[in-house]
C-alpha cells in the first residue's frame, strides 16, 4: 500500500498546553493538522494560529465529540483517507503517529492507541487513573469477547471510509460529548470493521495544571452511555 493521505484532528477547549503540543510536530512530515477550537475563551485560538495548522472554530462550546466530528468531516470533505485524533493537552506524542498509520496501511479501519501494550508507556499514568482505565477495558473486553487493553485513550486513527457505513451516524446530538469516541469504538467492533491496537506513550505533565477535563462525578455516564445504550438497542 502506498502513502496514506492523512490529517490530524486536535480538539481543544481552553487548553493551556496546546502550544507545547504543537511545538512537537514535524509539519513537513505531518502537514495537515486541524485544530478544532470548541468555543475557547482563553488564548487557545491565538496559540494555534502561530503554527501552520488549519484552525476551525465553534462559536460556543459544544463538546469534545462535536469538535472531533467537525474535524473528521472536514478531512473527509477534503478527500483525506485517514484521520488521526489526539488530545490537545500534551499527553500524546506526535512521534507515535507513524505507528497508527502503519496499522491502517496493514489493513485496519480503526486503530486504538494503547498505553498498556508496552508497560513502560503507561508509567506516568496515576494509579487511580490506571485502575479505572484498565477496569473499563476489561468491561469492554467482556462485552465483545476479545482482549481490549485501552478503550479510554483518545489517541486513535480512523479510515474515513468508516463514515460511509450507513449504520454509523455521527450527527446524533447525544454524541456531542465524550460519547462520540466510544460510539465509534462500539460501532467499529460490533459491525465487524477491522480493528487494531498499537502501543503509544501517555505522559502526564508535571506542571501543576489539571491533566484531564474528565471528572468522573460529572462525566461517568457520558463514558458508559454508548456501551449501555447500544448494547440494549436503545440508540442506533
Amino acid at each position: 500500500m502506498g502513502p496514506i493521505g492523512f490529517g490530524v484532528v486536535v480538539p481543544a477547549h481552553n487548553e493551556p498546553r496546546l502550544a507545547t503540543l504543537l511545538t512537537k510536530f514535524d509539519f513537513q512530515a505531518t502537514p495537515d493538522v486541524i485544530v478544532v477550537d470548541d468555543g475557547s475563551t482563553d488564548g487557545s485560538p491565538a496559540a494555534a494560529a502561530r503554527y501552520p495548522v488549519t484552525l476551525l472554530r465553534h462559536d460556543r462550546r459544544l463538546g469534545v465529540g462535536a469538535a472531533i466530528r467537525t474535524g473528521l468531516l472536514h478531512l473527509k470533505r477534503q478527500g483525506f483517507v485517514v484521520a488521526v485524533v489526539m488530545a490537545g493537552n500534551n499527553k500524546d506524542d506526535p512521534a507515535d503517529i507513524p505507528g497508527l498509520l502503519a496499522a491502517i496501511a496493514a489493513g485496519a479501519d480503526y486503530v486504538q492507541g494503547s498505553r498498556y501494550l508496552a508497560p513502560e508507556r503507561a508509567g506516568d499514568t496515576p494509579l487511580a487513573r490506571r485502575i479505572i482505565t484498565r477496569g473499563v477495558a476489561r468491561l469492554w473486553s467482556l462485552r465483545f469477547g476479545r482482549r481490549l487493553t485501552d478503550v479510554t485513550n483518545g489517541f486513535r486513527a480512523y479510515r474515513l471510509s468508516l463514515l460511509d457505513d450507513p449504520r454509523i451516524d455521527l450527527g446524533q446530538p447525544w454524541l456531542n460529548g465524550y460519547e462520540l469516541e466510544y460510539y465509534l469504538h462500539f460501532k467499529a467492533l460490533s459491525l465487524g470493521h477491522r480493528y487494531a491496537e498499537v502501543p503509544v506513550w501517555k505522559r502526564y505533565p508535571a506542571d501543576g495544571m489539571p491533566t484531564s477535563k474528565i471528572r468522573l462525578s460529572r462525566d461517568a455516564w457520558s463514558l458508559l452511555r454508548p456501551l449501555v445504550l447500544l448494547t440494549l438497542g436503545l440508540r442506533r
